[in-house]
Parts: C-alpha cells; sequence; structure tokens
C-alpha cells in the first residue's frame, strides 16, 4: 500500500475507535504506524471507553508518539495492557510516560523493552512508581540500563506494593546493581518475577541476592541466566534455598558455577520444598553433583522441569538420573540434550519409563545413543501412556531404531512430538514410519530431516498423508522422493485437512512435482510453510505458483531458493503474484536470475505489499540500477524488516539509493549486502543514513572491499547509533587505522554485541587498539579476528583486556600467528576471567609450551566450554596434557 493509504487507513481506524463501543483488544504490532499514527490513536485513547489492550510492538514509534500516548493515559481510565516494545520511544517520550503513570490508576502493564530510554528514562519511571498504585509488569530489558537506573528503582521499589513482575535483562547493572536490588528484596512484599539475565552479576552481587531470599517470602521467579555467578554465588543460593519457601523457578543457564557450587545446590534441593523449575544447562557441576543431583530427585516432591542440556554428564550420570526417575513422582520434564549419552544411558532412561508415569518431555537430542538404545526406548513406547515429546535428533538409531519406533507408534496414544533428525534410519524405516502414520492418532510433529530414507521412504510417508488426520507438522529433508513423490504429496495435499508445515528441501522435486504442489494449493486451506529450496524445479514449475496464489489464502512461508537456476529467465508474473499475495510473510528468491529489465515490476509490486517480512534475493545479477528501484520500493513499503541482497554486485550508487531508503524507511531491521563492491564511499554513505535511522539492528558488509576510510565513517556512526547490534566486516582492507577507529568507537558504544573483523589485516597495532577497549566496553560478546596478522604482541594485550572484561563469550583467532607466548598469555587471563564461553585458537603456531598453559589455566577456569587448537604445532606432551584436563573437566577441546 502507498504510504498515503496506510496514513488514511490508520487515521481512519483512530476515528472510527472514537465511537466503537465493544472492541476491547487492538494489535498493531509490525505495522509501522509511526508517530503520525501514533497521534491519532493516542487523541482517540482520550475518549475511548471500551479498549483495555493496545499493542504498538515495533510500529516505528518515536518520542513524539509516546508523549501522544503519555498524554491520552492522563484521562484513559480503561486501558491495562500497553506494549511498545521495540520502538525507539527514547528518554524524552518515556519521561512524559512517567509523568502519566503518576496519575494513571488503570494501567496494570507496560511493556518499554528495546526502547532506547537508558539511564534518564529508568530514573523517571522510578519516581512515578513511588506515586503509582497499579502498575505490575514493568519490562525494561534491552535498554543499556546501568547502576544508576538500577538504584532508582530500588528506590522506588521500598516504597512501592503494587509491582509484581520486573524486567532487567540484557542490561548493565552489574553487581553494585545486584546489590541494590538484593536490599529491597529484604523488604519488599509485592514482587514476584525478577528477570536479570545478562546483566554482568558476578558472585558479589548474587551473594547479596541469596542473603535477601533468606527472609523475603513473594519472590517466586528469579532468572539469572547469562551472568557472571561462580562458584561462590552459587554456594549463597544453595544456602537460601535451604530456607527460602517461596522461589518457585531459578534460571542458572551459561553461568560459571562449577562443582562446589553445583553441588551444593543438588544438596540444597533435598530439603527445598518449593522449587518448581531448575535450568543447569551449560553448567560445570561435575560426576559428584550429577550422582548428588539424582539422590535428591528421589525425594523431591516439588520439581517438574529439570535442564542440564550441554552438561556433559555421561552415561554414568544419566544411569543414576535413570534410577531416580523410577520412584520420582513430580518431574514431567527433563532436558538432556548434548550430554555425553550413549547405549548405557538409553537403556537406562528406557527401564525408568516402564515405571515412572510422570515425565512427558525428554530431550536427548546430540547424543551418542545407538541401535540398542533405540530399541529400548521403542519398546518401552509400547506401554508407557505419558510420554508425549521425544526428541531423539543426532543419534546413531539407525534402521533398526528405526523399524522399532514405528512398531511403537502403531499401538502408542500419547506421542505427540518425534523428533529423528540426523538418524541414518533408511528406506525400510521410513516405510515402516509410515505404515504407522496410517492407524496412529496422536503424532502431530515428524522430524525426519537427513534421515536417509530415500525415495521409497519418503513416498511411502507422503502415501501415508492421504489418510493421516492428526499431523500438522512433517519435516522431509533430504528425502528425494523425486517427482513421483510430489504428485503423491500434491493428490494427498488436496484432502489432507491437518498438515500446516512442510519441509521439502533438497527432495529432487522438478517441474512435473511443482505443477502438481501448485494445483493442490489452489483448494489446500491448511498449510501455511512449504519449503522447496535446493530442488531442481525451473521456469515452468516455478510458474504455476502464480497461478496458484491468485486463490490460496493461506501460505505465509515459502522458500524456493535455487542455486542451479543460472540459465533460464524467470518470468515476472510469478514474483508479481508473489508480491501481491496478502498472506504470503517470508520469501526466498536467491539465485534466480531475474531480469534487470523486469526487476522494476517486482519492485513496483514490492511498494503496495503488506504482508511480506522476509525477502531473499541474493544472487540475482541486481546490480545499481536494480538497487535503485528497490531502494525507492523500501521508501514506501512498512513491512519488510529483514532484506538479503547478497551476491549482487550493487556498487556505490546502489548503496547511496539504499542508504537514502534507510533514513525514510522504519521497519527494516536486518540489511545483508554480503559480497557486494560498495567499498569505502558505500560503507560512508550507509553510515550516515545510520545516524539517524533507529530501527536497523544487524547490518552485513563482508566482502565489500571496506578500507580505512569506510571503517572510520562506521566507527563515528557507532558513536551515536543506539539499535545496531550486529556488525559483518569480514574480508575487507580496513586495516590497523580502521580498527584503531572501531576500537575508540567501542569504548562509548553501548548496543554492538557482536562485531566481526574476520580478514583484516589489523596486526598487532588493530589488535592492541581493541584491547584498550575491551577494557571499558560492557557490551560486546562476540569477536571475531580471524586471518588478520595478529602475533604474540597484539595477543598479549588482548589477553590483558580478557581480565578486566566481563562480557566477551565468544573470542576467535584463528589462522594467526600468536605462537606458545601469545598462548601463554592467554591461559594466564583464562585463570581469572569468567565470562569466555569459547576460544578458537586454530592455526597459530602453538607448540607443547602454549598448549601445557592452557591446559593447566583450564584445571581452575570455570567457564570456557570450546577450545580449537587444530592446526598447531602440538606434540605429544602438550595432546596429552590437552586430553587430560579434557577428560578431567568434560570440556570440549578439538586439537
Amino acid at each position: 500500500m502507498s504510504q498515503k493509504i496506510k496514513d488514511n487507513g490508520d487515521l481512519a481506524l483512530a476515528e472510527a475507535l472514537k465511537t466503537n463501543s465493544t472492541l476491547t483488544t487492538l494489535n498493531l504490532g509490525n505495522r509501522s504506524i509511526g508517530d503520525n499514527g501514533c497521534l491519532a490513536l493516542a487523541e482517540t485513547l482520550k475518549t475511548n471507553s471500551t479498549l483495555t489492550t493496545l499493542d504498538l510492538g515495533n510500529s516505528s514509534i518515536g518520542e513524539n508518539g509516546g508523549q501522544a500516548l503519555a498524554e491520552a493515559l492522563k484521562t484513559n481510565s480503561t486501558l491495562i495492557t500497553l506494549n511498545l516494545e521495540f520502538n525507539s520511544i527514547g528518554c524524552n517520550g518515556c519521561q512524559a510516560l512517567a509523568e502519566a503513570l503518576k496519575i494513571n490508576s488503570t494501567l496494570t502493564t507496560l511493556n518499554l523493552i528495546n526502547t532506547s530510554i537508558v539511564d534518564t528514562g529508568c530514573l523517571a519511571l522510578a519516581e512515578a512508581l513511588k506515586a503509582n498504585s497499579t502498575l505490575i509488569t514493568l519490562n525494561l530489558g534491552y535498554n543499556s540500563i546501568g547502576a544508576n537506573g538500577c538504584l532508582a528503582l530500588a528506590e522506588a521499589l521500598k516504597t512501592n506494593s503494587t509491582l509484581t513482575t520486573l524486567n532487567l535483562g540484557h542490561s548493565s547493572i552489574g553487581d553494585n546493581g545486584g546489590l541494590t536490588l538484593a536490599e529491597v528484596l529484604k523488604t519488599n512484599s509485592t514482587l514476584t518475577t525478577l528477570n536479570l539475565s545478562s546483566t554482568g552479576i558476578g558472585d558479589t552481587g548474587c551473594q547479596a541476592l541469596a542473603e535477601a531470599l533468606k527472609t523475603n517470602s513473594t519472590l517466586t521467579t528469579l532468572n539469572l541466566r547469562k551472568t557472571s555467578i561462580g562458584d561462590n554465588g552459587g554456594l549463597a543460593l544453595a544456602e537460601a534455598l535451604k530456607t527460602n519457601s517461596t522461589l518457585t523457578t531459578l534460571n542458572l543457564r551459561k553461568t560459571s558455577i562449577g562443582d562446589n557450587g553445583g553441588l551444593a545446590l543438588v544438596e540444597a534441593l533435598k530439603t527445598n520444598s518449593t522449587l518448581i523449575t531448575l535450568n543447569l544447562e551449560r553448567s560445570r557441576i561435575g560426576d559428584t553433583g550429577y550422582l548428588a543431583l539424582a539422590e535428591a530427585l528421589k525425594t523431591s516432591s516439588t520439581l517438574t522441569t529439570l535442564n542440564l542440556g550441554n552438561t556433559s554428564i555421561g552415561d554414568s550420570g544419566c544411569m543414576a538420573l535413570a534410577e531416580a526417575l523410577k520412584t520420582n513422582s513430580t518431574l514431567t520434564t527433563l532436558h538432556l540434550e548434548r550430554s555425553c549419552i550413549g547405549d548405557n544411558g538409553g537403556q537406562a532412561l528406557a527401564e525408568a519409563l516402564q515405571t515412572n508415569s510422570i515425565l512427558t518431555t525428554l530431550n536427548l537430542f546430540y547424543n551418542s545413543i545407538g541401535c540398542n538404545g533405540g530399541l529400548a526406548l521403542a519398546e518401552v513406547l509400547t506401554t508407557n501412556s505419558t510420554l508425549t515429546t521425544l526428541n531423539l535428533g543426532k543419534n546413531s538409531i539407525r534402521d533398526y531404531g528405526g523399524l522399532a519406533l514405528a512398531q511403537a507408534l502403531k499401538t502408542n496414544s500419547t506421542l505427540t512430538t518425534l523428533s529423528l533428525e540426523y538418524n541414518k534410519i533408511g528406506e525400510n524405516g521410513g516405510v515402516a514410519l509410515a505404515e504407522a502414520l496410517k492407524t496412529n492418532s496422536t503424532l502431530t510433529t515428524l522430524n525426519l530431516r537427513k534421515t536417509s530414507i530415500g525415495s521409497k521412504g519418503g513416498l511411502a510417508l507422503v502415501e501415508a498423508l492421504k489418510t493421516n488426520s492428526t499431523l500438522t507438522i512433517l519435516n522431509l529433508e533430504r528425502s528425494w522422493i523425486g517427482d513421483n513423490g510430489g504428485l503423491t504429496l500434491a493428490e494427498a495435499l488436496k484432502t489432507n485437512s491437518t498438515l500446516t508445515t512442510l519441509n521439502l528441501e533438497r527432495s529432487r522435486i522438478g517441474d512435473t512435482g511443482c505443477l502438481a504442489l501448485a494445483e493442490a494449493l489452489k483448494t489446500n486451506s491448511t498449510l501455511t510453510t512449504l519449503n522447496l529450496r535446493n530442488n531442481s524445479i525451473r521456469i515452468e514449475g516455478l510458474l504455476t505458483f502464480s497461478e496458484a496464489f491468485k486463490t490460496n489464502s493461506t501460505l505465509t512461508t515459502l522458500d524456493l531458493f535455487y542455486k542451479g537456476i543460472n540459465d533460464t529467465k524467470i518470468d515476472i508474473e510469478l514474483y508479481k503474484s508473489l508480491l501481491n499475495n496478502s498472506t504470503l510473510t517470508t520469501l526466498n528468491l536467491g539465485c534466480q536470475s531475474i531480469e534487470v529489465s523486469k526487476l522494476q515490476e517486482l519492485y513496483e509490486a514490492l511498494k503496495n505489499n503488506s504482508s511480506l517480512i522476509t525477502l531473499n534475493l541474493q544472487s540475482n545479477s541486481i546490480e545499481d540500477n536494480g538497487a535503485q528501484a528497490l531502494a525507492e520500493a523500501l521508501q514506501i513499503n512498512s513491512t519488510l524488516t529483514t532484506l538479503c541482497l547478497q551476491n549482487n554486485s550493487i556498487g556505490c550508487s546502489g548503496v547511496q539509493a539504499l542508504a537514502l531508503a534507510l533514513k525514510i524507511n522504519s521497519t527494516l531491521t536486518t540489511l545483508d549486502l554480503q559480497d557486494n563492491p560498495t567499498g569505502d564511499i558505500g560503507a560512508q554513505t550507509l553510515s550516515e543514513a545510520l545516524k539517524t535511522n533507529v530501527n536497523l539492528t544487524t547490518l552485513d558488509l563482508r566482502c565489500n572491499s571496506i578500507g580505512s576510510n569506510g571503517a572510520r565513517a562506521l566507527a563515528e556512526t557507532l558513536k551515536i547509533n543506539v539499535v545496531l547490534t550486529s556488525l559483518y566486516l569480514q574480508n575487507n582492507l580496513i586495516g590497523d587505522n580502521g580498527a584503531l577507529a572501531l576500537s575508540e568507537a567501542l569504548k562509548t558504544n553501548s548496543v554492538l554485541s557482536t562485531l566481526d573483523l574476520w580478514g583484516n589485516s589489523i596486526g598487532d597495532n588493530g589488535a592492541m587498539a581493541l584491547s584498550e577497549a575491551l577494557k571499558t566496553n560492557s557490551t560486546l560478546t562476540t569477536l571475531y579476528l580471524q586471518s588478520n596478522s595478529i602475533r604474540s604482541k597484539g595477543c598479549q594485550a588482548l589477553s590483558k583486556a580478557l581480565k578486566a572484561n566481563s562480557t566477551l563469550t565468544t573470542l576467535s583467532f584463528w589462522n594467526n600467528s600468536i605462537g606458545d607466548n601469545g598462548a601463554k598469555a592467554l591461559a594466564d587471563a583464562l585463570k581469572s576471567n569468567s565470562t569466555l564461553a569459547i576460544l578458537i585458537l586454530a592455526g597459530n603456531l602453538i607448540g607443547d609450551n602454549g598448549a601445557l598453559a592452557l591446559s593447566e589455566a583450564l584445571e581452575t577456569n570455570s567457564t570456557l566450554m570450546t577450545l580449537e587448537l587444530q592446526n598447531n604445532l602440538i606434540g605429544d606432551n602438550g595432546i596429552q596434557a590437552l586430553c587430560q584436563v579434557s577428560l578431567s573437566t568434560r570440556r570440549n577441546i578439538e586439537h
């Protein structure tokens, strides 16, 4: 729709609300109504007396819109829920809302996630909470709130008696914030849910919170995910759990709690009588801790959900847990993905399920369960009557396990979700499962991605869809059903009334099968997602979709990406029909070789489209002229959030047009320009646009021939931009001068979390500059420095920074030359660093001395989960040390 029509529609809706006396809920999220639409709605709210819920999330609302809504809230007496997440209302808008909250007496829920309010807005809200007596839920996550904002909120909570839920996730409150909130929890008697995930809280803050939990009698949910809590924090929480009688949910995923803290927490479970959900994913509690946990489960009478994913508990720990499940009468959900469980563990769990009548969800994804474990689990499904979800993806159950599970499905009447992806169950397994589907009446989701079922198994499964009446999601990626399977599937879709999602990626379907599927879509009224990526579909098959989309009104996601089409020009009518469709939200047209002369018609259709959110035009030879036409469409389009233009020969003029569009467009959040010759001028133009753009969060400029001047321009933008979280600059030419400029920006930037500088020749000077930035930066979590000619000097500087940095979780030095001295410096840093989880050092001339130093550091470090050391110069002594520490600490060390 044109901007004029959209604005008129928003104004008309607002006008209608003035007299409507029945509407109670209005969702305008992701509609980009902007400040003008928001002003009209705000005026309506002053007199409307029925609306109770208003969702304006991600609607391109700025400070003016926020201020207008605030004025309305001063007189409105019916609205109870207001969602403003992912808007740019800023400090001024937030201050106005805070003033309104001092007067308003009906609003109970306010969502301000990612609205750029920072500490200034938080201070105003805190003042409002002292007077407000109705607000129950306040979401302030992703707002760069620091210790000052947290202190103000804490003061307000001392007197506020209504707020029950406070979300401060992904802020920078640190230990000081934890200390202030802990003091409040000692006296506050209303707060029930507190989210402090990714807030930089360490042991000091956690110990204070734990002390508060000993006397607090209202908090039920505490989220400390991805914080810097270690053993001392774990020990403190354990002590609190022994006496606390209200906490029901505790999230400790990706903390740094090790053996001592984990064991203490487990011991506390033996006496605690209220905790229902415990998340220990990626914890390092060790074998002793797992055995103790199993003992605790035998007597626990409250825990219903336990997450031990990515914990390497192995068969011994799993067997202990299985023994506990035989008598446990409360646990309903158990996550054991990526936990090094083999056949013995699988068989033990199966034996437990013979008598256990409580467990409903079991996740065993990515373990080493083979045929015997698979057979045992299949056997128990014939008698078990409670399990509804079983994930056996990425194990090794093979065809024997597949046949056994199929047999079990013929009699099982409770399982609704089964995932067998990456298990080579073969054709026989596929055929057997198809037979089971003909009579099974409970399974709704079946994942057979990459299971080697072949054309025979795939055809059998497709045939089964003609009679099956329960399956809603089917993944047959790489099933090789071919055109015959496509024809059979099309017939099934004409009568099937339950299937909503179908993945046929790499299934060897050609034009004939595609023609049949398109014909089926004309009458099918349930399928919403269809993935035909990388099949052998060419022009005749693709064009049939243009006709199907004239009548189909349910399909929302269609993937037609195919690298094989490079000798055919696709008729534009297909794309026009797809874009004129009013239900499609995701469209992948990568590698379609669309004629340049017809691109203009495609973009004209995009101007009027009001449903498409994600568009992939990768590798279509769009070039500058095409980019300019597309940019014009983006100035009008108000729904697209993700655009991929990778590998399209877009140069300076094309990027300049796109940059101009970014100054006007208010919805695009992700722009992929990888592999385009934009150069410094393109980077400078985009940088200028990003100074005012308040929506784009991800920008991919890999392989764009950007030099130091372009990097400097991007750096200047990062100093003031408050929304960009991911910047990819891999394989450009920024050098050490560009790295120096970016480093200066990182000292003040408070939102960027991922920076990719792979292959930019930044050298030691660039690394040293980055090290200075890392000492103070508190948001960057991922830094890629592969292939940058960094030697020991640069690595030593970065190592020193790691001792002070408390946010970086992933660091890649792959293919540099840091040598033993660099490895020793990193090892020394690892002894005190408590956040780094992934360190990649492959191809760095590291020998035995470096490997021995790293091994020694890992004996005390409790956070590093993955260490990659392939292609170095490590000898037998170094390998032996690495293997020993890998076994003793259960880490993923590759050498």
